[in-house]
């Protein structure tokens, strides 16, 4: 197996000897390169050796063998040839903010609902994740921000890791439960009077002070399969910068429209209410423009029927152009976006199952009631011909 010295987070050189070959991939008997694993990515870095040098782009642990693999670009070295490698620092340092962020926000979780349990992780990009189970809501999502960024700012939690037998596991208030047997590697946030934040079985790396993943801040939520809420938050270096882009892009929106950024919200529903109205007179108009192009469309006799057949320009009129028919009257109407529908006064005639007959015919697709179906198709001219002959009398 390898020997994992990864456990010291601030580690970023060592020693090895090469234990097996396999491709691009070799095997170390120890390496202070983290494997993906527990939603963490793996670190990268470099390996030197006596006449050669690659890059390690990444790391999967073998369970059954516990050989840690690392796939490389460049020289493979040959088996037992003795290596010096290095981590990629700001890579590690990334991960380890997003790590630790990933445990504070999880236990801020449980301080607001202990039903907020955590389902799964994913640390693997700048964008994390914490798959919950609760149904946590928006005002769930700031009181746990709140908390946390108040515990960050005002108590000092320092990092302990702590490798406990697994009968002994009962004397810490473990968030999760573990499935690791044996002995078990804690991770534990304390303050200074050595009452613990959080703690956690991992074998993840993390930042010796919480304060260092700092800022955590939560993205998003949404619900996702077997009823969990994935919440997306982003945490340390990645969240300040994720926040100062946004607070950017915001000031010059603000500018933009000659507000300050805290009436930016104020000024976009303003605008959001405008267009509003200005959209309700728009469509207004379409209707009244459809309802003329009606009435002055001339009417085909078909038995009984009173037919008329007409393009509008816009498909916001197609409502107003099929409804409040005279009895006997039927209409037929299509748009250059492929829009189309039936509008029936007629009892003979049951609109959706002529529009659905029609569209047979022309392809598309659609539905409604007997007097007023509408749909869409990628031929109006053939919906329009085969309506007509599909028209009793």
């Amino acid at each position: 197996m390898t020997r994992p010295l990864y456990h010291d987070s601030t580690r970023l050189t060592f020693a090895a000897q090469v234990a097996q070959v396999q491709g691009s991939e070799v095997a170390l008997d120890a390496t202070a390169l983290y494997p993906e694993a527990g939603g963490q990515a793996a670190d990268t870095g470099t390996l030197r050796w006596a006449g050669g040098k690659a890059r390690v782009l990444g790391g999967r642990k073998e369970k059954d063998t516990g050989l840690i693999w690392h796939p490389l670009e460049g020289d493979v070295p040959p088996v037992s040839a003795a290596v010096q490698g290095e981590v990629d620092p700001a890579r590690r340092w990334r991960h380890m903010q997003r790590h630790s962020g990933e445990h504070l926000l999880a236990q801020a979780f449980v301080r607001v609902n202990p039903a907020f349990t955590v389902a799964a992780v994913n640390m693997a990009g700048p964008e994390c994740t914490l798959d919950l189970h609760g149904d946590p809501t928006e005002a769930d999502l700031r009181a746990a921000e709140t908390l946390l960024r108040e515990t960050l700012g005002r108590t000092e939690l320092t990092l302990d890791t702590p490798v406990v037998p697994q009968h002994e596991l009962s004397r810490y208030p473990l968030r999760r439960e573990t499935a690791v047997r044996g002995d078990v590697r804690l991770v534990i946030f304390r303050d200074a009077q050595g009452q613990p934040f959080d703690v956690s079985a991992c074998g993840g790396t993390h930042v010796p002070r919480a304060s260092m993943a700092a800022p955590v801040a939560v993205l998003r939520h949404e619900r996702i399969k077997g009823g969990v809420t994935r919440v997306t938050f982003t945490a340390g270096e990645e969240a300040g910068a994720h926040l100062g882009g946004v607070y950017a892009q915001a000031r010059a929106l603000a500018q933009g429209f000659s507000v300050p950024v805290e009436r930016l919200p104020e000024r976009v529903q303003a605008l959001r209410e405008q267009a509003g109205a200005l959209q309700a007179e728009l469509d207004a108009l379409h209707a009244a423009h459809a309802r003329t192009l009606r009435d002055h469309a001339p009417a085909q006799a078909c038995g009984a029927l009173s037919l008329k057949a007409l393009t509008l320009p816009s498909p916001a009129g197609l409502p107003a152009a099929l409804g409040d028919l005279p009895p006997g009257h039927v209409v037929l109407a299509t748009t250059p976006e492929g829009r189309c529908g039936v509008g029936s006064a007629a009892p003979a005639v049951d609109a959706s199952a002529l529009l659905r007959a029609a569209l047979a015919v022309a392809g598309g697709k659609g539905g409604g009631r007997a007097d007023l179906a509408q749909g869409s198709t990628p031929d109006p001219a053939a919906f329009l011909e085969a309506a007509r002959t599909l028209l009793p009398g």
